[in-house]
């Protein structure tokens, strides 16, 4: 089973230990001097053109409406367009977003990405931002059925000539686009989830799992008996329904002559360059995902990494400190050696 790699592009919500997005989160609230881009972009032109070219297959654009970032929607179709290989995978909200535009931006998207534009469902947590962008705030098993409703009408117009839904959220009637993906079958749909009800939306509607780490694992050994059970159970749920689910997973990665060196570095990088050091802020971005074993030697995180594609996982989406020499190692001394 092939394994593929994927980062996130590099904006406050999403990146830790850079100077440059403490920069941006610092200019975010001022006017930029004449002939000056936002610095965030600026890293993100670098960092991500650095991993198309050393073999990264996906950049996750995040979506944070109540933030310092770029919107990911922009971010995505700046940077995107300029890509070879990788995938721009872009995060939306159902709720913030109407789905018929979603799927017009998606289609537009898909094209000029040569057919490698995919979309990540979020359901929403964050009520604040939701009320303060014209969301709804929905609960239970409502915010599940909107979401469904959602996918629903993307595929359905992507698919379709014309398309109609009349659902509890969304009323389609005879809806069409006239601009059409790229490819026939349109873009793939991620997601994640943890409850029983999540696990089954995931099973029935999206094609691609991010399996989250078990908070109470204390070492990688542990981590991957979780995800061994987890992807057990969804390939139990997916079975009843004939479907087939892939699954990713975002391990922190770091390189260095031990794990133990490798992990002081990152986190001595993150408090240096964090606008906002927090710690509980950093264990929530970092633990578990520095337990899975990905922080080491080039040998050690290439190994782990195979036990992991070895359970099913076939995506690592990558946390990792985003500058241009570190991509360009990782590419190189990890992505590049399991390929061959």
């Amino acid at each position: 089973m092939s394994l593929e790699f994927g980062l996130y592009a590099p904006i406050p919500m999403a990146a830790v230990g850079s100077p440059e997005i403490a920069q941006a989160v610092t200019e975010s609230l001022h006017p930029l001097p004449d002939g000056r881009r936002d610095a965030q972009y600026d890293l993100g032109i670098d960092v991500l053109l650095t991993a198309d070219k050393v073999g990264f297959d996906l950049t996750l654009f995040a979506e944070r409406h109540l933030g310092h970032d770029i919107h990911g929607w922009v971010n995505a179709a700046a940077i995107a367009s300029r890509y070879e290989h990788m995938r721009a995978l872009v995060a939306v909200h159902p709720g913030l977003w109407d789905p018929v535009m979603i799927a017009k931006m998606s289609a537009s998207l898909d094209r000029i990405v040569k057919g490698r534009m995919a979309v990540n469902i979020v359901n929403g947590w964050f009520d604040q931002e939701f009320e303060m962008f014209g969301g709804t705030v929905l609960q239970g098993e409502d915010r599940y059925q909107r979401t469904i409703e959602f996918i629903d009408i993307l595929r359905g117009l992507w698919e379709n000539e014309t398309y109609t839904k009349h659902g509890k959220f969304y009323n389609v009637e005879k809806g069409q686009l006239l601009l059409k993906p790229r490819t026939k079958e349109g873009p793939e749909i991620y997601s994640v989830s943890t409850s029983d009800r999540g696990r089954d939306f995931i099973a029935d509607h999206c094609d691609w799992w991010f399996v989250e780490f078990p908070k109470e694992a204390e070492n990688a050994d542990e981590i991957l008996r979780s995800l061994e059970i987890s992807i057990a159970d969804m390939n139990n749920r997916t079975q009843r329904t004939g479907r087939k689910v892939r699954y990713a997973l975002n391990p922190f990665v770091a390189i260095g002559k031990t794990s133990q060196e490798a992990f002081d570095d990152t986190i001595a990088q993150i408090f240096k360059f964090d606008s906002d050091p927090d710690t509980r802020k950093i264990e929530r971005r970092m633990i578990p995902a520095t337990r899975a074993g990905c922080m080491g030697t080039p040998e050690d995180v290439r190994k782990q990494l195979k036990r992991f594609n070895d359970i099913g996982i076939e995506l690592v989406l990558m946390k990792l400190l985003p500058n241009v020499e570190n991509v360009r190692r990782l590419g190189e001394e990890v992505i590049q050696p399991l390929r061959r």
